[in-house]
């Protein structure tokens, strides 16, 4: 049986390339060499996969869950935009403190978002700026389009991500202590100084008017019968 396959074989490699099986095979081998030749010089090797490899597994690998951080500074949040690996990657909307860790590819160093990174950039996602002076947390001044914008980014963030703190607001103390004192000092000035009205109004009941009146008083019904 396997002798009747070799002949028919033999036959039609004679019948369709016109060679004969020696010379047919001896080509094949030939192709065969050439081929892993080329692909051995100029085809990707396993060393260049290595790299890659690695840091697919390191994308993979599941991110350690958000802490929460509480109240924290503008500057205490500048520490999370992304340059340290083993912190979260934090960002700001209106205050609120989210963990965009998961979107490293937008938020992180190299991404298109990365300046937003470490920051309440609440001004700049309504503007859709990326201008340094816009990337800040005060809306003051902000047209009805643009909040509405700020609003769709909130709602955004609160669906996708995790609240991780907020931001402590800085009030000028010194600003209100000096309010505080210069209105304390208005109102004791108020009340030492005296009322005009009061003070043009003359005295009416003193003890010459009384003496006069009671001289012009007419004498008694005895006195005048006396007379």
């Amino acid at each position: 049986m396997a002798l009747q396959l070799w002949e028919t074989l033999k036959e039609a490699i004679t019948v369709y390339t016109g060679l004969s099986p020696a010379t047919f095979f001896t080509i094949l081998a030939l192709l065969w060499a050439v081929y892993y030749v080329l692909s051995s010089l100029f085809g990707p090797s396993n060393t260049h996969y290595q790299p890659r490899s690695r840091e697919f597994e390191e994308q993979m690998q599941p991110l350690p869950p958000p802490v929460q951080l509480g109240e924290i500074t503008e500057e205490e949040l500048k520490q999370y935009e992304g340059s340290d690996p083993k912190k979260p990657l934090l960002m700001a909307i209106k205050g609120q403190i989210y963990d965009v860790s998961q979107s490293r590819m937008f938020y992180g160093p190299g991404g298109p978002y990365a300046l937003f990174a470490g920051k309440d950039a609440s001004r700049a996602l309504a503007k859709m700026s990326f201008e340094d002076k816009d990337l800040t947390g005060d809306i003051s001044g902000l047209g009805p389009f643009e909040l509405e914008a700020l609003q769709d980014w909130e709602y955004k963030f609160m669906s996708k991500y995790v609240k991780v703190g907020t931001i402590k607001s800085t009030v000028p103390v010194s600003d209100e202590t000096s309010t505080a004192g210069e209105s304390a000092e208005t109102k004791q000035g108020d009340a030492a100084k005296p009322v005009e009205g009061d003070a043009a109004k003359p005295v009416q009941d003193g003890p010459s008017e009384i003496a006069a009146v009671k001289a012009e008083e007419p004498p008694p019904v005895s006195d005048a019968l006396e007379e």
